[in-house]
């Protein structure tokens, strides 16, 4: 298998730095214009989304690397630290506005030239949405965990900045000022829970969690048809490394065989489950059906 296409895919990363920089002015214009707390709060969000589209740069360039001696898996689950990272920032995000709002709460600060800051904050949301669209393609296309991640979050502030604007219009309209913090802690509750989710697609693929119940059932299936031949098979394992996956199998076939007709057999295996799963790499490892060792490491802690 030739190495993981992330080499391909920082640019998305750029294009991410670009749009979160050319969105953080506009926010940051729509605060100054308004001072509302809730516009800042959506400017904070932006802040993160630069500082993630950054590292997700980094990650992407590490992920690109080929296999070497001292990483002999590559490097592609890399990823999941970025996805991580960025669940971190999202945390802190959240809390720098709850702390920013919370002291708006007791004294309400009037709204000013809400109608200018809001057209400059649904400008702002269109480019997230239509950037959050190519890497939510790109990242499905690819396998990265990268671009899921920094669309998933782009997306987050697209709605997140269409509650803001909604709520600040409220704002204005009502003259009830204590409702803008009100939307700030709204918008740090909900960019909380993608923080969550991004730790918790982290936490998955850096503890090897296995590849996703469709893929699992796929290799099963390929090797149910050999099962049918009078083969067997053990110790099937599977495990997710971002835009890789790795798959360990032992096959069991009579004792009678010699090693060409078994090899010949693991590589057939190997190449259904490629084509099946083309981001797959393999490993078949063949023992003998008849003796009885063959099955003492069908668990990973050998018997």
């Amino acid at each position: 298998m030739s190495h993981s296409p992330t080499n391909n895919l920082t640019r998305f990363a750029w294009m991410s730095i670009a749009a979160a920089v050319l969105t953080i002015s506009l926010k940051l214009g729509a605060y100054w214009l308004t001072n509302s707390v809730g516009l800042l709060s959506d400017a904070l969000e932006s802040l993160v989304n630069l500082l993630t589209a950054m590292v997700a740069l980094i990650a992407l360039r590490v992920a690109s690397r080929p296999a070497d001696e001292e990483f002999g898996f590559g490097y592609s689950k890399v990823e999941f630290f970025s996805s991580g990272f960025e669940g971190g920032m999202i945390l802190i995000a959240a809390g720098s506005i709850a702390f920013t709002a919370i002291p708006r709460l007791f004294n309400p600060q009037p709204l000013e030239q809400v109608g200018l800051g809001l057209g400059i904050s649904v400008i702002a949301s269109l480019i997230n949405f239509g950037v959050s669209r190519v890497l939510a393609q790109a990242g499905a296309r690819y396998g990265s965990i990268t671009l899921k991640a920094d669309a998933s979050h782009l997306m987050t502030d697209v709605f997140t900045t269409g509650g803001v604007i909604l709520g600040v219009g409220l704002v204005s309209v009502t003259r009830l000022d204590i409702m803008d913090p009100i939307i700030a802690l709204i918008v740090a509750a909900n960019i909380l829970l993608t923080g969550g989710r991004l730790l918790r697609q982290a936490y998955y693929g850096l503890m090897d969690k296995a590849l996703p119940a469709e893929s699992v059932t796929k290799i099963q299936n390929i090797l149910s048809r050999y099962e049918k031949q009078g083969m067997q098979f053990h110790a099937l394992r599977t495990r997710s490394a971002a835009a890789r996956g790795f798959v360990s199998v032992h096959i069991l076939v009579p004792g009678a065989w010699t090693v060409q007709r078994g090899h010949q057999l693991a590589e057939q295996i190997e190449q259904e489950i490629r084509q099946e799963l083309p981001q797959v790499v393999t490993f078949t490892h063949v023992e003998p059906l008849e003796d009885p060792i063959s099955m003492a490491d069908a668990t990973l802690d050998r018997e």
